[in-house]
């Protein structure tokens, strides 16, 4: 099949890790099936698609496999999305398609080549490529493409900016324009159609905020910190209780001038009650501030003589919380450390859904990314400082200082 010139400049390029950072209708699908196949053929190679469901992974790439591959015979199972051919070495080849939702099927796999497609969509993506992936690829010394439209500023944004740090990986950059066989005048009807940062984002492939996220006053270059001095007034943190489901845990420093630090986070699957009691009787917190809809988790903590707060769940401590946190984030009062990489990626992704003509605009937010922004909400939203008279003195004057213009922090 006849590449495109872009399609050609990415599979010409032999650094090991490709991050493809392109707009919708550039040929991606058939980049990747074409790179599988040529690998495949030329020698005996196992190979793995992975899409972020197993059903995606069924529906953009089975079917141009299958008939890519006609003409070698291939051996093909429909229920495990396996291909088997021969290529030119007389030897076997093999092609899986998986789907991100069960990666851990891949955990002891070895690869010569994985094609990670839709990477922005792929929840807890940094977890599942350096715990599973990147294993893979050990033993047969192979290669990995990762493949995607972006998604706001997260993982596949720090994705494609890997190329400056360590020099296995090579990022391009393509718009929906860069493929000739879609006519320009269908991208031109788009961009008329679309709002500007949705259009940049689809089809110029431009990294931009998400519409609809929750919690847009969140900027990395005014909130995220790497070295600091904390003057610490109370050790606090915040938990959102998970098995299934992360269990997030941050520390959060409060210093004397009401500046929330969040300093480290603990963010895992599998806690059971008495590993999260053991973690937190660990951090030494003063105040602790749990998810209130978990009431046994909440009690395990309490008999162990924690010094446990009651956080209020009502109709409205939803929408309560995120404005006290919003509120937060305009007054610069909330610094996160650069480590705690799950809590910027669900402030850069949680969202409230879609706006719909003739409905009014939803104030839930959609229940997905919301385990450490869950546990900074339940935190902040509670905490009440206490101070001496002397601290209220010295907070008063830092509010003057910041009224008259002067640097209040």
């Amino acid at each position: 099949m006849q590449l495109t010139p872009a399609q050609k400049q990415i599979a010409k390029n032999k650094t090991r890790f490709r991050v493809v950072n392109c707009g919708r209708r550039f040929g991606k699908t058939i980049l990747a099936t074409e790179e599988m196949i040529a690998l495949g053929l030329h020698r005996e190679a196992r190979i793995a698609y992975v899409a972020p469901t197993f059903q995606q992974a069924r529906d953009i790439a089975w079917e141009q496999l299958k008939r890519r591959l006609v003409n070698v015979n291939p051996d093909i199972n429909e229920s495990r999305l396996e291909i088997k051919f021969n290529n030119v070495a007389g030897t076997t080849s093999t092609i899986v398609l998986r789907g991100w939702e069960a990666i851990e099927t891949l955990r002891g796999q070895s690869y010569d080549f994985v094609v990670l497609d839709e990477v922005a969509s792929m929840r807890y993506f940094w977890e599942g490529w350096q715990e599973v992936i990147r294993p893979t690829l050990t033993d047969r010394k192979g290669g990995a493409m990762f493949i995607s439209t972006p998604k706001g500023f997260n993982h596949f944004y720090e994705l494609y900016n890997m190329e400056a740090t360590d020099k296995q990986f090579k990022s391009f950059h393509f718009t929906s324009y860069d493929n000739p066989n879609i006519p320009s005048e269908e991208i031109d009807e788009a961009k008329n159609q679309l709002t500007e940062d949705r259009f940049a984002q689809e089809y110029l492939a431009d990294f931009r905020k998400q519409e609809g996220l929750v919690y847009k006053e969140f900027q990395r270059s005014r909130h995220v910190y790497s070295e600091a001095t904390i003057d610490v007034a109370e050790r606090l943190a915040g938990i959102d209780f998970g098995f299934t489901n992360p269990t997030a845990i941050l520390t959060i420093l409060r210093d004397r001038n009401d500046v929330y630090w969040v300093t480290n986070e603990l963010y895992k699957t599998g806690m059971t009650t008495e590993a999260i009691a053991e973690y937190v009787i660990s951090q030494n917190y003063n105040k602790i501030y749990p998810d209130p809809a978990s009431p046994e988790a909440i009690k395990h903590l309490t008999d162990k003589h924690l010094n446990v707060y009651e956080v209020t769940k009502s109709k409205d401590s939803i929408q309560t919380g995120i404005g006290k946190i919003r509120e937060l984030f305009k007054q610069g009062r909330i610094k996160i450390h650069e480590s705690c990489k799950n809590l910027i990626w669900e402030l850069e992704t949680y969202a409230y859904p879609e706006k719909m003509s003739n409905h009014n605009e939803q104030e839930v937010p959609i229940k997905e990314n919301d385990h450490a922004v869950d546990a900074l909400r339940y935190c902040l939203m509670t905490n009440n400082p206490v101070r001496t008279p002397i601290e209220t003195i010295q907070r008063m004057r830092v509010m003057a200082n910041r009224n008259r213009g002067e640097s209040a922090w």
